[in-house]
């Protein structure tokens, strides 16, 4: 007889149970125990986030969270996203932790929910009145044998990003985004939450993120996130008077060369269904497909 789940709000120090149960739930998505503090410790206010936990016998079994949408300027905009693992579904766990995910974004003003499922949980998404509008595709890749590396274009300096002003990543990054696909628009990117959240987190290895500078401007970059022995790509983007140039291609290639030279040995990267460019340049750079998770909306 299995001991019924407890749920309780997530703390810091459950920091490595967290990384543990994502890693099992979804190994193709890196994130360190120090990033997953991070985000449990870390976020506007106006985020309302709220992370949750299941414990069965002491042991942590299951991560949820949810919050608004702050880098939109669309307004009632919120996430959601549950991690049961394998040996304790179908008991109920993430129907309770989706009851007060949902209650919660409800009292702070949520309109609409955004969650990705594996195919195996759309069932149950469907069930809790989630419909869906795209698709995101994960891929890797090992890092023993990649494709000769493009020619650097006249005009344009490769560096790492811990050569680079914070304020050049940050523009290049707000501009980029606002071509990201989505269901609500990446246009209110502030400054200082963006410094606080993306660049002074760990996750993002400034060492290996690589920039192309076009004097003192980023034209474009690949932004590098690390653990152990592996990487994530967390954003890859050109600003518009740069495109066409093959300088994402490039970036790219650069960094996962970098990384094997550092010791990565796979890396792991997301694009969605619509993105095609993007999805060319990692087919070329030998990633393949390892999962693909349905997006789906909610309305409250």
């Amino acid at each position: 007889m299995r001991t019924r789940a407890v749920v309780r709000q997530a703390v810091a120090d459950d920091a490595e149970a967290v990384a543990a149960v994502r890693r099992v739930v979804a190994p193709y998505k890196v994130m360190s125990p120090a990033a997953t503090r991070h985000m449990l410790t870390v976020q506007s206010p106006g985020e309302r986030f709220l992370p949750l936990v299941a414990e069965c016998d002491g042991e942590v079994v299951a991560w949820a969270s949810a919050g608004l949408n702050v880098w939109t300027s669309k307004q009632g905009q919120a996430h959601l996203s549950i991690y049961v693992h394998p040996d304790h579904r179908k008991q109920g766990i993430g129907s309770e932790l989706a009851d007060r995910l949902h209650q919660h974004l409800t009292e702070v003003g949520a309109v609409r929910v955004r969650t990705f499922v594996q195919p195996e949980g759309l069932e149950f998404a469907r069930n809790l009145g989630y419909d869906g509008t795209r698709q995101m595709h994960f891929s890797g890749v090992e890092l023993t044998s990649l494709p000769e590396q493009p020619e650097t274009p006249d005009g344009i300096e490769l560096v790492a990003f811990d050569t680079v002003d914070p304020h050049a990543a940050y523009t290049a990054d707000a501009i980029a985004s606002l071509d990201e696909p989505g269901d609500s628009p990446l246009d209110s990117v502030d400054y200082d939450r963006w410094l606080e959240e993306i660049w002074n987190g760990p996750a993002l290895d400034k060492s290996l993120s690589v920039a192309a500078m076009a004097g003192d401007e980023m034209a474009s970059f690949t932004v590098v996130e690390t653990h152990g022995d592996r990487m994530w790509s967390g954003m890859t983007g050109t600003i518009p008077g740069h495109r066409g140039r093959g300088l994402a291609k490039l970036v790219k290639s650069v960094a996962l060369r970098r990384a094997a030279a550092a010791g990565i040995m796979s890396a792991y990267t997301s694009n969605d269904d619509e993105n095609g460019p993007m999805l060319a340049i990692n087919n070329w750079l030998g990633y393949r497909r390892v999962q693909t998770e349905l997006g789906l909306l909610r309305t409250l």
